[in-house]
């Protein structure tokens, strides 16, 4: 998928590209200078695919796209996009799409029953 074919033509036309991250998207300024900065998607177009760095860059907090090493973080996770509506979505347990059972506690519930 990635992109329309009017986002396509005005890539081709305008477009330079500056960068790709480790998901495949890839990503753009205008060959003229301007202000405008976009990305296209690798596979189905969805914002949680774009890592913070990337992000941070496409929104104008960082003039300069993030390429190259990054600094590793020792209690960062790594980007993972947003699985909501995915077989791969968290399901806690005793929620109705999960196949486990609520986790037992030590008194915080206490069903109702009506009189």
């Amino acid at each position: 998928m990635g992109a329309t074919v009017g986002t396509r033509l005005m890539t081709w036309w305008k477009g330079r590209e500056v960068g790709l991250d480790a998901f495949g998207n890839r990503y753009f300024t205008e060959k003229s200078g301007g202000n405008r900065r976009w990305v296209i998607y690798e596979g189905a177009p969805e914002a949680s695919k774009v890592p913070a760095e990337w992000h941070a860059w496409l929104h104008h907090t960082t003039d300069e796209p993030p390429l190259g090493e990054r600094t590793v973080i020792a209690w960062e996770k790594p980007h993972v996009e947003n699985l909501t509506g995915t077989t791969s979505a968290y399901r806690p347990g005793g929620s109705v799409l999960s196949d486990d059972d609520r986790q037992k506690t030590g008194g915080d519930y206490q069903a109702w029953t009506p009189e």
